[in-house]
């Protein structure tokens, strides 16, 4: 499972918060990918993707 996050993201943290070894708040205080393949943590993308405020969290 690919996953990025696009330029609506805001930086809430929720996605760090659902799925910590997936997403990073990093030093520009929005969200990023930090592993390559996120299939082992496809529940909790899929969680963060359905929560996501602003929709920024995108798979394939």
């Amino acid at each position: 499972m690919k996953v990025t996050v696009n330029e609506e993201c805001i930086g809430c943290g929720l996605c760090e918060s659902t799925a910590a070894d997936v997403f990073a708040i990093n030093d520009d205080g929005v969200a990023e990918v930090i592993i390559d393949d996120a299939a082992d943590f496809e529940d909790d993308v899929q969680e963060a993707i359905d929560n996501c405020p602003v929709s920024a969290i995108e798979a394939e």
